[in-house]
Order: C-alpha cells, then sequence, then structure tokens
C-alpha cells in the first residue's frame, strides 16, 4: 500500500499515508523523549549538587556511569542550600536538616555523612569531657549560622552546656581559638572545623554523656521526576548505614530525620 506519491519536484501523501501521519508523528516523538531519557541516565546532563563544608571523598566515584556531577561552586549555610534545592536552582545538595525544614520545602533526605564533635580546650590534657561542662558558641548573624545556633541551643537545653554569645563569625577560624582561649572551659567545635589544625597550645577532647553527633543530609525535591537525579541520589547514598547514630550514648537533636 503505498504511502506517497512522488513525482520529480514534490512528494504527496497517499490517503493511506494522511492517515497513518498523526501516528507516526507520536512515535517520532516517542523515539526523541526516548533519546532525551536515555541520555540523562548516561550522564550527558548534568545533576547540580550543593554542599557546605564537606562531600564524601569518593562522590564522583559512586556515581561512575551513573550521572554526571556538577558540584556547585557556591558555598553557603545549610538553610539556604536546601531552599536552593526547593526552587530549583540545585538537584540535590549536602547540608543539615530538620524534619520541619524538609516538610516546609517538600524535601526527601536520605543520611550521607555523621561528624562526632569535640571539644577544644586549653592545656595538654586530651581526657574526655562531660557534655554539661561544655561551652557552645552561638553567633548573632542567624542569617549566616542559623543552622548552627539552633543545634547549639538544643544541645545546651538537653544537657545543661552553657551559651556563649558572639558577634564575629567565630563558630569556626582564628576568632573560634580565641574564644576557647578566653572562654576557660572547653568549646564545642562545628563541623565546619572537624579537621583543623590546632594550635600547639589547644587540644582535642572528646565529648560524653553523651557524645554529640552532627549529621549530614542528601536533600532532594519530593516531586522530583527526573530519573537521572533520582538515580544519583541512590547512588550517592547507598550502602552508607546507619554511621553509628543508634549506639548507646549519643545525642541528636529533635527534629533530626535520622534520629
Amino acid at each position: 500500500m503505498p504511502l506517497f506519491i512522488r513525482d520529480r519536484r514534490s512528494v504527496v501523501l497517499t490517503p493511506a499515508g494522511a492517515a497513518l501521519l498523526p501516528q507516526v508523528r507520536a512515535l517520532l516523538e516517542r523515539a526523541e523523549d526516548l533519546q532525551r531519557r536515555a541520555a540523562r541516565l548516561s550522564g550527558s546532563e548534568p545533576v547540580r549538587i550543593g554542599y557546605v563544608n564537606w562531600l564524601p571523598a569518593d562522590l564522583t566515584a559512586r556515581t561512575a556511569g551513573v550521572a554526571q556531577l556538577y558540584v556547585d561552586p557556591w558555598v553557603v549555610p545549610s538553610h539556604a542550600q536546601a531552599a536552593r534545592v526547593a526552587e530549583g536552582s540545585l538537584d540535590l545538595a549536602v547540608c543539615w536538616v530538620r524534619t520541619r525544614d524538609l516538610d516546609e520545602h517538600g524535601l526527601q533526605a536520605r543520611l550521607l555523612g555523621a561528624d562526632r564533635l569535640y571539644a577544644v580546650s586549653v592545656g595538654a590534657a586530651k581526657t574526655p569531657v562531660w557534655a554539661r561542662s561544655i561551652t557552645v558558641l552561638i553567633d548573632d548573624d542567624a542569617a549566616s549560622w542559623v543552622s548552627w545556633n539552633l543545634f547549639a541551643e538544643q544541645l545546651a537545653g538537653d544537657t545543661g552546656a552553657r551559651i556563649r554569645h558572639i558577634d564575629d563569625g567565630g563558630i569556626t577560624g582564628p576568632a573560634f581559638f580565641d574564644h576557647v582561649r578566653a572562654v576557660g572551659r572547653p568549646v564545642l567545635n562545628s563541623p565546619k572545623d572537624q579537621g583543623a589544625t590546632l594550635p600547639p597550645d589547644l587540644v582535642q577532647r572528646p565529648v560524653i554523656e553523651p557524645a554529640v553527633m552532627w549529621t549530614w543530609s542528601l536533600v532532594w525535591r519530593r516531586d522530583e521526576i527526573r530519573p537521572v537525579v533520582l538515580a544519583a541520589a541512590e547512588a550517592i547514598t547507598r550502602d552508607v548505614g546507619e554511621l553509628g547514630l543508634h549506639d548507646p550514648g549519643i545525642w541528636l537533636p529533635d527534629g533530626d530525620p535520622h534520629k
């Protein structure tokens, strides 16, 4: 059954060809859609991921053959990265979140990492210190430190740790060391300084009763339907486990999605 009538100057559909045209167009559109999906799954469409200060060292290896990751260079606080995922400028983010943040922004979270925080004090003794005997710093710049402030305030309320208000960004860096020297008590470190080298007059001390844990979540939108983003999230968080969060003597704030 002929579908075209050809001459030297034109090609015209026969009635049978015209009848099949809508179905042919639908098949071609479906084929193009499948090609786009295959391209996304093969990693040709980058998955945008943001972070605060920590990413798994083997992040690229985890997603090899699954997705091409683009690590966003704009490093901002946890609450800002979560908001960026919610509004669509990021596909994924590694950040600290509470259950209420996930509900507010319509996000899904899986555990990706956890840091056991320690205290820093003046002297040479590296003996453990009870949580009630430490000081936590809270910065008046809530726009930059809202996540840390919420964490520290709840820790103080639950354990009896003292609060010291600051206004110089000294949650991290050299200013933090100055606060440790001025306070005269062990001061809880923040996860941003987890791997920092201490000055010779300061030491790390384990915090006990309870041990203080900070969690890192991988977040994405609950209504996300793109296969490449979902596949990347699965690959990044696969085999992470509980990371000791449910061991005896561990403290996590109320509202932590991994508690």
